[in-house]
């Protein structure tokens, strides 16, 4: 056999280094390729769960509005009769701890005229404002009526919610998972393949829906019943699930 010189040598390595090279990047892309085809290969799929029931409780914004000569003047008579309003609610059954002030201030009352003039400081106003929690709503009329009749001249709204919203929040929960296997089950079948393992589930849950609130003065309701309808109110649940696609 013919001995191969130094330079013949030489070229057949910097050959195969170069086939070894152009190798490479050819590899790398299928191994990408077919990590993505792995990757791409589920179905995510979004289902929905909600639960109507009946409310149990209620939540009321009411407020006092006075007015006075001077800042001092408007919030001691908002004080005033405040107070009134909270003796009442308390003596309708209204617990303390389901009574909170959301929010007070106190703020000149601007006049204003048509002749340019700068407007001027006309008295004050004060403002007090009160969260109620109801938790019997078949007294929920006679604690509007009583807040009304002893200072309260805002009624700001009424919220329906649930005491204890957990159960009707897990009920919510399974009706969408179930949801969303039933769609994934759709689109396999339309798709022919078939389901496979769960990658991952992911939650987004919803507060109970409450009714519209209203609002009106308190002069509506004053020395009248006030009829009150509750409804329902709705607990959602929005579950995302990623099922790889069964090889």
């Amino acid at each position: 056999m013919q001995a191969l010189g130094k330079s013949t040598v030489a070229g057949m390595l910097k050959g195969a280094a170069v086939a070894l090279a152009l190798s490479m990047p050819l590899s790398a892309a299928v191994a990408q390729e077919g990590a993505v085809m792995a990757e791409a290969m589920v179905i995510t799929v979004t289902g929905e769960g909600r639960v109507d029931q009946a409310p149990d409780m209620a939540t009321v914004s009411l407020g006092v509005t006075t007015e006075g000569a001077t800042a001092a003047e408007a919030l001691g008579a908002n004080s005033a009769e405040i107070a009134k309003v909270l003796e009442r609610l308390g003596s309708a059954g209204i617990e303390q701890r389901d009574v909170q002030t959301t929010g007070l201030s106190v703020n000149p009352n601007w006049q204003h005229n048509s002749s340019g003039e700068a407007p001027k400081i006309s008295g004050f106003i004060a403002n007090n404002g009160v969260t109620v929690r109801v938790r019997a709503l078949d007294g929920l009329g006679s604690v509007l009526d009583a807040a009304v009749q002893d200072g309260a001249n805002q009624l700001n709204g009424v919220e329906f919610g649930l005491q204890e919203p957990r159960p009707a929040q897990d009920e919510a929960r399974r009706r969408a998972v179930a949801d969303a296997r039933a769609r994934a089950e759709l689109l396999a079948e339309a798709a022919g393949v078939k389901l496979g393992a769960i990658r991952s589930i992911s939650e987004t849950m919803g507060a109970p829906m409450p009714m519209p609130a209203f609002r009106m003065a308190a002069e509506a309701v004053a020395g009248a019943p006030v009829p009150v309808a509750a409804g329902e109110v709705a607990t959602t649940a929005n579950v995302t699930i990623v099922w790889e696609i069964a090889q």
